[in-house]
């Protein structure tokens, strides 16, 4: 079925579905709350375990030159000296003398009044965007440690450990997947731009002279990830950054960018990081973090290539990308249109009411599917049959299962597709033959 376009997407309809279905809740919320924190509740987690489970098989599980990593959130403050964060790693931040609010000069319309409060504003300084705190007892500057504003440092700490451990020959990749943290000024929209979130990452180690061809690989891989489970082409888009705005350690940076409500934003990064990081480690802990190149015979510095993506932001681009509305006699049906793959909940067994003879056969099917382990399963029997469909619909329910009383007499249950509404007659014992058709991952 066709569906809406995305400029008709209302952020408040996303961020009300999420709470009322038990996508995502505000963090702390019983406390008031605490600013651009969320908490992912029992449907979000299902969904965000998706994704990450899909990235995990697709770009470790079903290649021979990947490998995975998970590394500690604290690591030694000479890792962000080295990898440069602690020198460039900052926003310029003018502060507000009255009410001491912060804002970023780009966010300014009058670069010298407080948007709050018409305050004067001081002139920018550079600001720091890590989280720092204290190993141990004492708090004392020969004590800090930084929450890592990244994962990708763990991975270039660890080169020589998987290298060895191994035995990978170039090209070869370590991903990861884990929490990052950055004290952003300007937190917002949403789960989009968060000081807590969680990163998907591939340091992709590639000999000198080959990364540009493994750039232009990893962006066309990346992108086509997202077509692949269900984000519309029309809502994707590519961008080069300019020379002024790569980073520090990168020789080229390609953004895939997602038509968000508000506008076109970042949702991936796929970065040419060349061979900076191995360098700045090795020089700063004095350690070779080489390859050695039985080719050539040389001991050889990798370049890198980084596709890093956001989980929370991923997370965000499919609800939203999936999220419909569709005009009814009786009132607007709500679908997420999520991939199957995606969907919190894959297969809902609802018996047609809460008639006694009915109950036993339906604890039976939702029973013997939940026993299978293979896919989340729920059991509705509340309220009018239309209304759990509607209900199943809204978050994105690939496929509901009916057992009426023709089911007692010939052991057939009703399957109804979530984007069509048909609805089918299968025999109870081809259920599971029959979702597994439909539920094979692609």
């Amino acid at each position: 079925m066709a569906r809406r376009a995305l400029e008709q997407v209302d952020m408040e309809k996303i961020v009300a579905l999420c709470k009322r279905r038990g996508i995502i809740f505000p963090s702390s919320e019983i406390y008031g709350g605490l600013g651009s924190t969320w908490d992912y509740g029992p449907l979000g987690v299902e969904l965000k375990r998706a994704i990450k489970d899909l990235w995990w098989r697709d770009s470790v599980l079903k290649r021979d030159d990947m490998v995975g990593l998970d590394c500690a959130i604290l690591m030694h403050p000479k890792v962000w000296e080295a990898s440069g964060h602690l020198e460039s790693f900052v926003d310029p931040l003018a502060e507000c003398k009255a009410c001491h609010a912060r804002w970023r000069p780009s966010d300014l319309a009058d670069p010298t009044r407080c948007p709050d409060c018409g305050g004067p504003l001081t002139e920018p300084r550079m600001f720091n965007l890590m989280f720092k705190t204290f190993m141990g007892p004492v708090e004392d500057t020969a004590h800090v440690v930084y929450l890592r504003p990244e994962t990708a440092q763990g991975i270039f700490v660890n080169f020589l450990n998987v290298l060895n451990a191994t035995r990978k020959r170039l090209p070869f990749g370590i991903a990861q997947i884990g929490k990052a943290f950055r004290n952003e000024i300007t937190p917002g929209n949403f789960i989009f731009r968060t000081r807590e979130f969680e990163q998907m990452e591939i340091e992709y180690f590639v000999k000198p002279g080959e990364d540009e061809a493994w750039h232009r690989r990893w962006v066309e891989e990346r992108f086509n990830w997202y077509l692949r489970y269900g984000i519309r082409r029309e809502n994707l888009r590519l961008r080069e950054h300019g020379k002024e705005e790569l980073a520090h350690y990168a020789k080229a940076t390609v953004d895939i960018e997602y038509r968000f409500p508000w506008g076109w934003a970042e949702l991936e990064g796929i970065a040419n990081r060349t061979d900076f990081d191995l360098q700045r480690h090795s020089q700063f802990s004095g350690e070779r973090l080489t390859y050695f190149d039985e080719e050539t015979n040389q001991h050889i510095v990798p370049y890198v290539i980084e596709p890093s993506g956001g989980v929370d932001r991923a997370t965000l681009a499919f609800l939203i990308d999936a999220y419909d509305e569709e005009p009814d006699k009786e009132q607007v049906r709500v679908v997420l249109r999520l991939h199957p793959a995606l969907a919190p909940i894959k297969v809902a067994v609802l018996p047609l009411s809460r008639n006694e003879r009915l109950v036993p056969l339906a604890r039976q099917v939702y029973l013997s599917l939940k026993a299978l382990g293979r896919w989340t399963v729920a059991y509705d029997d509340a309220q009018s049959i239309g209304r759990r469909y509607r209900r199943f619909d809204e978050i994105g329910t690939p496929y509901c299962i009916t057992i009426d009383f023709q089911s007692l007499e010939d052991q057939q249950v009703t399957i109804r597709d979530r984007d069509s509404m048909n609805q089918v007659r299968v025999p109870i014992a081809e259920v599971e033959k029959h979702l597994e058709e439909r539920l094979r991952l692609p």
